[in-house]
């Protein structure tokens, strides 16, 4: 019997993750800043902990975790999936808009990490999966302090990949495109407070489409849910999850775009070494 550590696990993603990894014969210490929301959607199950964690505070972080090895004795996967999304233009977020953003996205994700991380160097064993999106990895107008949050999850998974591998533990950013859940509606969607005209011809079309797609996008979470436990089930899991056949045709040209922008600049990006 593995022991999840999960995130935002009361809706959405972290619940469908909580509700496979139970029915895979797994404990589950399912965190929310309300446990009674948990339990609400989850029921009551004798190998379910739903406790109280704020990922914004690092203190609920450490006793969450504490808790956790106090009636499971071990964290072995650790899901960071708390996290929303923020609609706007650069220019349009406020810093207060933006802060908050960092504040959950990437500093409670840091935090409940730090937690987290003492455990599994002790029993030298454990995966972190850190949710980051397919906007993780190429950027869309409207999208950008929010990818901004997802590119500085990205960066933070290849270097602690590197630095937790010789203690045995696995790290696995996943980068999901667009799937049916309530993403996109006011539950887990902020707008930023400034719209500005000019940009209607760009981020205004994002915006629509946000409107348009909600609840109709390609990708089932249910299915997300089961890629995760075939994820914590791999021998040799990648450091890149890529999931949604919309995220893997994103990535792809953004591929082929970066090899062919870097096959017209390589005289001039090599041309700045020092000759002898």
């Amino acid at each position: 019997m593995r022991v999840w550590f999960i995130t935002g696990a009361s809706r959405g993603f972290g619940a469908l993750i909580a509700e496979a990894a139970l029915k895979a014969g797994d404990a589950v210490v399912a965190t929310a800043r309300d446990p009674k929301t948990v339990t609400a959607r989850l029921g009551h199950h004798e190998r379910l902990l739903a406790t109280r964690l704020d990922v914004t505070s690092e203190t609920e972080a450490h006793a969450a975790a504490g808790q956790a090895v106090k009636t499971f004795g071990r964290i072995d996967i650790l899901v960071n999936n708390a996290g929303y999304g923020l609609l706007g233009a650069i220019e349009e977020a406020s810093a207060a808009e933006t802060q908050r953003l960092f504040e959950t996205n990437v500093f409670g994700l840091l935090g409940v990490t730090r937690a987290v991380l003492p455990h599994m160097r002790r029993q030298r064993s454990g995966h972190i999966i850190n949710i980051s999106s397919v906007g993780g990895y190429t950027g869309y107008p409207g999208w950008g302090v929010y990818g901004a949050t997802k590119f500085a999850v990205e960066g933070i998974s290849e270097a602690l990949a590197g630095e937790v591998a010789p203690l045995g533990i696995k790290v696995t950013v996943v980068e999901p495109g667009f799937f049916r859940t309530d993403f996109l509606d006011e539950s887990s969607l902020s707008r930023t407070a400034q719209q500005i005209e000019d940009y209607h011809a760009s981020v205004g079309k994002t915006r629509a489409a946000a409107v348009d797609f909600d609840h109709g996008q390609r990708g089932d979470p249910r299915k997300l849910a089961g890629a995760f436990i075939q994820l914590a089930n791999a021998a040799n899991p990648p450091l890149r999850l890529q999931l949604g056949s919309d995220t893997v045709e994103r990535i792809e040209a953004k591929n082929a775009f970066v090899a062919k922008e870097l096959a017209e600049w390589r005289e001039v990006a090599t041309s700045t070494d020092f000759t002898e």
